[in-house]
Order: structure tokens, then C-alpha cells, then sequence
């Protein structure tokens, strides 16, 4: 009889074993994604290189904005910070099980907050489009050319499954699936991160290519459209992604509230509050980098009357507190027209 009981408990146990072990299965997917951007944020908190303030590049002289130059770039910001004040109010409501269902619309918030700050950016430089392929692949120079700090300086380049990871000299080790806690797992996270990226965009490159008859590579010999890809084939391809930079990292939080792959999210055992406070300080970080460059393209006085002028709910918040402490410190009283003269 003893010998029975202990036979059901051992039987229930491992049920709820083999429960558990499948719950973390569908949670692994989820808990990468978390690492990721952990990692992305645990990099920048443990840099010496994260601010602009030594970059040659805040230091050119640009031409000067017209008026309506200036209305787009406030626009673009605009849109920028309501988006940002979005997410943020998320975390002001937000316990673990209201932050787990708002990520049908926290994760693109996160990414296109950030990309309404980097067109402002862009536009003071002369990039006035809206295709964002194309904004992808600019900021991707841009990452190269140093006019970000070294802590966001990383990219990948390089053909499909051959791929080079620059400025993350751990990031050939192989990743864990733990929190990071060392520089060598942040670093090892990132690459990883890099490439799978650098490779999703690749295959969709493909896929568009090979889709319209125009454009797609042929079979030598049959003339057919190709199916299977080598190597060289491969690499007809490459200069169409550009860089696989931070930029194209925040571009696969664009998951549809309608996608499957959102409720894997919703459904996983993560730490969600975590999760939302490192794209929370990952965006702050890009937008205060976008804004001092826009500062200093504007003139910080001009910019500095735009954010007097903000809506109402945008008043006294985010964008003036980096203004005081991000954006204004750049600027002497030797550099307070900076960007007013042609």
C-alpha cells in the first residue's frame, strides 16, 4: 500500500516535472529576446564610451536648416517623445501581469520612438525620406563612420553565414542562457543577437529579390530563377543589407499585435518588468544621443524654445530633464549659436 502511494506521488511529480520542463521550453524563445536587450543595456551601463561629447562628429559644421527643415525635424521629434511618453506611462502603471500584455504595443513603441529620433537626426544631415530600409542602412554607415560612441559602435558585416562582428572582442564566445552578469556574456549575447539578425535580414532579401522576375539571380545554365542559394550567390546579395547595427537590433521589436509570435511572448515565464525597463533605458539612451546632434544642427537656443513650447502633457518631463542633463553640458557659451551660422 505504502509502496503504491509513493509510486502516485513519484507519478504526479513528475507530471508536474514534465509540465514545468515544457513551460520553459516555450518560454526559451521569449528568455533569449529578454537577454538580448538585458545585455544591449548591460553593455552601455558598464562602458567608458557612452556619451558624444568626444566624437569629431558633433563638431561639423552643417549648413543651416530652412524653415521647412525645421518643421519636419520637430515633427519627426514630436512624434518621437509622444511615443516615448507612451511607454513610459506603461512602467507608471504597470505590475508584472499589465506589462505582460502590453507588449503588443510597448515592443514597437520601443522601436519607433526610436526611429522618429533617428529621422530628425538623419534630416539634419541631409537623409529626407521615410523609407526605412533606407534609414536602416544609413544610420548603419553612420554607426561605422564613429559618429556614435564606442559602447553602441558594434556592427556586423560580411555575406550570408560568414559574417564579421566589429567592436565586441568577446563576442566570438559562445552565449549562455542566463541573465548577463559578466562583460563576456553581454558581449557573447550581442554577437549572437548580430548575426541571427544579419541573417533573418539576409533571407528576406532573398525573398524579395527572388520574388520579382526583374531582379532575381538565374541559373547559369536552365536561366531559371534560382532556388538554391552557394555562396556566391550569397554575396550578389550583401550590398543590399548594408551594416547590421544597434539600429537593426530595436527593428525586430516591430512584431504585429495580430502575429503569432507576440502571444509566445505573452505566454512565457519572464521577468517582464525587466524586460521593459531595459528597452525603457536603451530608448532613453538613443533618443538623448539623437537629440544632442539635432541640438546642435538647430542651435541649442532654437532647440531649447522648441521644447518650452511643447504640448502640454510633454512639458516639464523627459525631454526637458535630458535637455539639462544630457544636451545643454555639450554646449559652452562658445557653442550657444552652434548651428545658426551656414
Amino acid at each position: 500500500m505504502k509502496e503504491k502511494a509513493e509510486e502516485n506521488v513519484f507519478q504526479i511529480n513528475q507530471e508536474v516535472q514534465n509540465e514545468l520542463e515544457k513551460d520553459w521550453q516555450k518560454s526559451i524563445p521569449a528568455q533569449v529576446f529578454l537577454n538580448y536587450f538585458f545585455a544591449i543595456n548591460y553593455h552601455l551601463k558598464h562602458s567608458d564610451n557612452t556619451g558624444v561629447e568626444q566624437l569629431a562628429f558633433l563638431r561639423e559644421a552643417q549648413s543651416e536648416l530652412d524653415e521647412k527643415d525645421l518643421e519636419v525635424i520637430k515633427l519627426h521629434l514630436v512624434n518621437s517623445w509622444s511615443t516615448e511618453y507612451a511607454l513610459r506611462a506603461t512602467a507608471e502603471l504597470g505590475d508584472e501581469s499589465y506589462m505582460r500584455n502590453a507588449l503588443h504595443w510597448t515592443f514597437p513603441q520601443a522601436y519607433y520612438t526610436v526611429f522618429a529620433g533617428l529621422q530628425a537626426f538623419l534630416h539634419t544631415r541631409g537623409v529626407k525620406t521615410n523609407n526605412e530600409d533606407w534609414i536602416l542602412r544609413e544610420a548603419g554607415r553612420l554607426v561605422v563612420k564613429n559618429a556614435y560612441p564606442r559602447a553602441i559602435g558594434f556592427y556586423a558585416s560580411g555575406h550570408y553565414d560568414d559574417f564579421n562582428v566589429h567592436r565586441l572582442p568577446l563576442a566570438h564566445y559562445k552565449p549562455g542562457l542566463q541573465i548577463a552578469g559578466k562583460e563576456l556574456e553581454a558581449q557573447s549575447q550581442i554577437g549572437q543577437f548580430l548575426r541571427t539578425t544579419r541573417r533573418q535580414k539576409a533571407k528576406a532579401v532573398r525573398q524579395q529579390v527572388q520574388a520579382n522576375p526583374a531582379t532575381a539571380i538565374r541559373s547559369a545554365r536552365s536561366g531559371e530563377i534560382l532556388q538554391k542559394f552557394g555562396p556566391q550567390h550569397w554575396q550578389q546579395l550583401t550590398w543590399r543589407i548594408g551594416y547590421t547595427t544597434l539600429f537593426d537590433l530595436m527593428a525586430r521589436l516591430r512584431i504585429s499585435s495580430s502575429h503569432r509570435e507576440i502571444e509566445r511572448f505573452v505566454q512565457a515565464e519572464i521577468d517582464f518588468k525587466l524586460f521593459h525597463e531595459s528597452l525603457l533605458e536603451i530608448v532613453s539612451y538613443l533618443n538623448g544621443i539623437h537629440e544632442s546632434y539635432v541640438a546642435q544642427a538647430m542651435g541649442i537656443k532654437q532647440y531649447e524654445a522648441f521644447v518650452k513650447e511643447l504640448p502640454k502633457y510633454l512639458q516639464h518631463s523627459f525631454v526637458a530633464a535630458r535637455l539639462q542633463e544630457r544636451i545643454k553640458p555639450l554646449f559652452g557659451e562658445e557653442h550657444y549659436q552652434l548651428g545658426q551660422a551656414a
